[in-house]
C-alpha cells in the first residue's frame, strides 16, 4: 500500500470515529448527562443528538421509568418489644438526571436504606396488634420521609408497599388463641343475646295474648250486656205495644162485651183446672153465679181503659 493509500484509510478512520462519537441517539424515557472537560455540561434527552467529538462525553445514563425496589426483610421490633420480619416494595422514578448523577453516589442504594431505617421507626411506634391494621399508615409515613431526603437526589418515591409482617412462631400461636378465644367469646355473647330475645318476644307474646283476651271478654261482657238490654227494652216495647192495643180494642164498639165474655171463659177454665189438681178445695160462697164474679173482674177492667186514654 503507497504512503496516499495510508493516510486515506487513516483519514477514513478518523472521520467514522468522529462520527460515531458526534451522533448519538437516546432511547424513548432515557436521558443523558454530558460533560465537557469533566465538567457538567447539559442532559439530552430523547431522540437524535450531536455531541463535540473528544470534548463532550456521557458520563451517566438515566432512565426514567419508574422503578421497583425490592426492600430485603428485616427484623424490627414493635412498641411492645415484640420482633417482626418485614420487607415492602418502594416505587421511584428519577426526574432529574442531573442531581442524581452528582448529588449522591448511589441513589438506588441511598433510597433503600432510608427506607428500611423509617420502617424500623415507624415499626417501633405502634403494638403489634396494629400493625397489621396501620400498614396504610406505615406505608405514607415511610414515603413522607423519604421525599425530604430524596428530593436533593433528584428522585421522586411514588409510594412504598408493605409485602409481610411475619411475627414469631409463638407469638403466632399466642395470637392464634387469643383469636379463637375471641371467637369463642363473641359466640358465646351472640347465643346468650338470642336467649334473651327469644325470651323477651315470648313474654311480650304473653303480654298481648293476656292483654287481648282480656280485651276479647270485656267486649263480649259489652256484647252480651248490650244483648239483654236491647232484649229487655225489646219486650217491653213489645208489652206496651200489647197493652195499647188491648186497650184500643177494649174501647172500640163491642170491645167491653168481648173482654167480658173472655173473663167469663178463663174464669171456667181455670175453675175447672183447680178441681182436676187437687181432692180439696176452697169454693167461694157465691160459685154458682158466674155472673157476679165476671162482674167483680170487670171492675178493674171498667177503669183500665180510661187510664189507658
Amino acid at each position: 500500500m503507497s504512503a496516499s493509500g495510508f493516510v486515506a484509510l487513516v483519514v477514513v478512520v478518523l472521520v467514522v470515529i468522529a462520527f460515531i462519537k458526534t451522533v448519538t441517539i437516546v432511547p424513548q424515557q432515557s436521558a443523558y448527562v454530558i460533560e465537557m472537560f469533566g465538567k457538567y455540561n447539559r442532559t439530552i434527552e430523547a431522540g437524535f443528538n450531536i455531541l463535540i467529538p473528544f470534548v463532550e462525553v456521557i458520563r451517566y445514563r438515566h432512565s426514567l421509568k419508574e422503578d421497583a425496589l425490592d426492600i430485603p426483610e428485616q427484623v424490627c421490633i414493635t412498641r411492645d418489644n415484640v420482633q417482626v420480619a418485614v420487607d415492602g416494595i418502594l416505587y421511584m422514578k428519577v426526574m432529574n438526571p442531573e442531581r442524581a448523577s452528582y448529588g449522591i453516589q448511589d441513589y438506588q442504594y441511598a433510597v433503600m436504606q432510608l427506607a428500611q431505617t423509617t420502617l424500623r421507626s415507624e415499626i417501633g411506634k405502634i403494638e403489634l396488634d396494629r400493625t397489621f391494621e396501620e400498614r396504610a399508615h406505615i406505608n405514607t409515613q415511610v414515603v413522607t420521609e423519604l421525599d425530604k431526603a430524596s428530593e436533593a437526589w433528584g428522585v421522586k418515591v411514588l409510594r412504598y408497599e408493605l409485602k409481610n409482617i411475619t411475627p414469631p412462631q409463638d407469638i403466632l400461636a399466642a395470637m392464634e388463641k387469643q383469636m379463637r378465644a375471641e371467637r369463642e367469646k363473641r359466640a358465646t355473647v351472640l347465643t346468650s343475646e338470642g336467649h334473651r330475645d327469644a325470651a323477651v318476644n315470648n313474654a311480650e307474646g304473653e303480654k298481648q295474648q293476656v292483654i287481648k283476651a282480656s280485651e276479647a271478654r270485656r267486649q263480649q261482657q259489652i256484647n252480651e250486656a248490650e244483648g239483654q238490654a236491647s232484649a229487655i227494652l225489646a219486650v217491653a216495647k213489645a208489652t206496651a205495644e200489647g197493652l195499647r192495643q188491648v186497650s184500643d180494642a177494649i174501647a172500640a164498639p163491642g170491645g167491653f162485651e168481648a173482654v167480658q165474655l173472655r173473663v167469663a171463659e178463663q174464669y171456667i177454665k181455670e175453675f175447672g183446672n183447680i178441681a182436676k189438681v187437687g181432692n180439696t178445695m176452697i169454693v167461694p160462697a157465691n160459685l154458682s153465679d158466674a155472673a157476679s164474679m165476671v162482674a167483680t173482674a170487670m171492675q178493674v177492667v171498667n177503669r183500665r181503659p180510661v187510664a189507658l186514654k
